[in-house]
């Protein structure tokens, strides 16, 4: 009967968590409506920081609302992902137990998604922004702290929620409503939000981005070969994380004065292919094709 029960239990909060994730992936992907002209000028990022965590916070929780037919291609393989991983966690955990080889290695990795690394990564984007007026710095660290705390707030409510054992527990391992604390996974949550912040804004610097999807990637990895948490809690956090940062970026996202922004990369994308156009006189009897190519 208990084990019925906490299988129902179980679904019930995998897919709510699963709903979250998948949300704010489909969200992020939709651009948001420009806001309307203000009389005034626009608040600043720092003056609506607060203002903008709350508004987040209401944006979360109801996304599972929110979804629609299109959102599957984004639930569907993410419900199907963690279904087989709980259904394997303890499996694949105990295997990973048996070596030790990796630990010190995955500890040290696991720093990277730490509260003080993610908090002073930030922290360095922001006042190296403010002291070099460098705009996109200082929204990086105002956004990727704002993720941060989003991040932070969610991970805390599913895991008070979820209470599952970590895989070094002494009993009930994996299990579920069972006073721990490992789903999901609070430094993969982390690490992500961050750097899809990060990736988003540097866009146009694929070194960056693959630096900053690769770190969060690693230390992922290393909260399972560290045996803190099971695959399960890394890929439900690691989804959070991702969608809580692009989801944050595109809504408060400010373009700099005096940047291009995506209107000059469509232009540099444009200026890559040749123009083509049909051309037709009927008085004339002329019919043929333009070319034009700017470079």
């Amino acid at each position: 009967m208990r084990s019925n029960r906490t299988s129902n239990c179980l679904f019930g909060m995998v897919f709510s968590a699963i709903l979250f994730s998948a949300a704010f992936s489909a969200q992020a992907q939709t651009p948001l409506a420009s806001p309307s002209p203000q009389p005034s000028a626009t608040p600043t990022l720092e003056k609506q920081f607060f203002k903008n965590i709350l508004g987040d916070q209401k944006a979360i929780w109801t996304s599972p609302f929110h979804l629609r037919g299109g959102d599957a291609r984004w639930l569907a393989p993410l419900g199907l992902g963690t279904a087989a991983l709980i259904a394997t966690d303890r499996m694949t955990g105990d295997e990973m137990a048996e070596s030790s080889q990796q630990l010190n290695a995955s500890r040290i990795i696991s720093y990277a998604g730490s509260g003080y690394a993610v908090g002073g990564v930030a922290a360095t984007f922001y006042l190296v922004g403010r002291v070099t007026h460098n705009d996109r710095a200082r929204e990086t660290g105002l956004l990727g702290a704002e993720a941060l705390i989003d991040s932070g707030i969610v991970v805390t409510v599913l895991k008070e929620i979820t209470q599952r054992r970590r895989p070094t527990a002494a009993q009930g391992r994996g299990d579920f409503f069972a006073g721990g604390s490992s789903f999901p996974s609070g430094h993969s949550i982390a690490a992500w939000s961050l750097a899809t912040v990060i990736a988003n804004e540097y866009h146009d610097r694929p070194l960056v981005q693959i630096t900053a999807y690769g770190i969060a990637g690693a230390v992922s990895v290393a909260r399972f070969t560290s045996l803190n948490h099971y695959l399960s809690d890394v890929l439900v956090g690691s989804a959070m994380g991702y969608g809580i940062g692009r989801y944050v970026y595109h809504a408060h996202h400010r373009q700099s004065p005096g940047a291009g922004g995506d209107e000059e990369e469509s232009q540099e994308r444009s200026r890559a292919w040749p123009l083509i156009a049909p051309r037709y006189d009927r008085h004339a009897r002329e019919y043929g094709v333009a070319l034009a190519w700017s470079f």
